[in-house]
C-alpha cells in the first residue's frame, strides 16, 4: 500500500528572500525515494512559528482528523513548532489518529521502529515534565497557604437587597447586571441562593 504524505513548511518572512522551496523540494524528493504519494502541501508563508495557531497548520490538523493522509513530513521541527510542548501535543494527536510523523533534518521517522522508540521516549519525558510541573505548583500552593496567603479570586461583595428589589420590579437579569455592574451569572447565583 502506498502511503499518502502531507508536507508542512513555513517561513517567517517572505520579503527577505526566505523561500519554502528549499523545504518542499527536499521533502518531495524524500517522498519519491520512499515511494510515497504526496497528497497536499500546507505552507505558511510569513507566519511566526511562535504562534500555535497558523492558517495552514490549522488546516493540516483539521485534515489529519479527516484522515486525508498517512504521514506528515516537515523539514525541521522548528518549522512545525517552536515549543516542545506544542510539538509533543501535535505528535500525540497524530499518533492517536494513526498518522506517522517525519522530520527530515532531525531524522525522526515514526514509520520506523527506531523513530517510534524516539517518539515514545519523548512522550515519556514530556509526561514526566508535566508531572514535575504539577508537583511544583502544588508545593508552591501548600507553601503559600502555610504563610497565610489567601488563594483564588478575592471575594465579591454583592448587594443582594438591590438585586431582589430590581427583580421584584420585573427587571431582567441582564438589566440588573448592567445597572449594578455584576455579571449575569453573579445575579443568577445571588437570586438562586435566596
Amino acid at each position: 500500500m502506498t502511503l499518502r504524505m502531507a508536507i508542512y513548511a513555513r517561513v517567517s518572512t517572505t520579503n527577505h528572500g526566505q523561500d519554502v522551496t528549499l523545504q518542499t523540494r527536499e521533502l518531495e524528493q524524500f517522498a519519491e525515494a520512499r515511494g510515497w504519494r504526496m497528497v497536499d502541501a500546507y505552507i505558511d508563508g510569513g507566519v511566526s512559528g511562535a504562534k500555535d495557531s497558523r492558517p495552514e497548520l490549522n488546516r493540516l490538523m483539521a485534515d489529519a482528523h479527516k484522515r486525508r493522509f498517512d504521514v506528515v513530513a516537515v523539514w525541521r521541527f522548528d518549522r512545525f513548532a517552536r515549543s516542545v510542548s506544542h510539538l509533543l501535543r501535535a505528535l500525540e494527536t497524530f499518533n492517536a489518529l494513526g498518522i506517522a510523523f517525519v522530520s527530515l533534518s532531525e531524522q525522526m521517522d515514526t514509520t520506523t521502529p527506531a523513530g517510534k522508540m524516539v517518539f515514545t521516549v519523548s512522550g515519556a519525558v514530556a509526561e514526566l515534565e508535566r508531572s514535575l510541573i504539577v508537583e511544583r505548583v502544588k508545593a508552591g500552593l501548600r507553601y503559600a497557604r502555610s504563610k497565610g496567603k489567601r488563594l483564588g479570586r478575592p471575594p465579591v461583595s454583592v448587594d443582594a437587597l438591590s438585586i431582589d428589589r430590581l427583580r421584584s420590579q420585573g427587571r431582567s437579569i441582564r438589566d440588573i447586571a448592567d445597572e449594578l455592574g455584576y455579571s449575569r451569572s453573579r445575579v443568577h447565583k445571588t437570586l438562586g441562593n435566596r
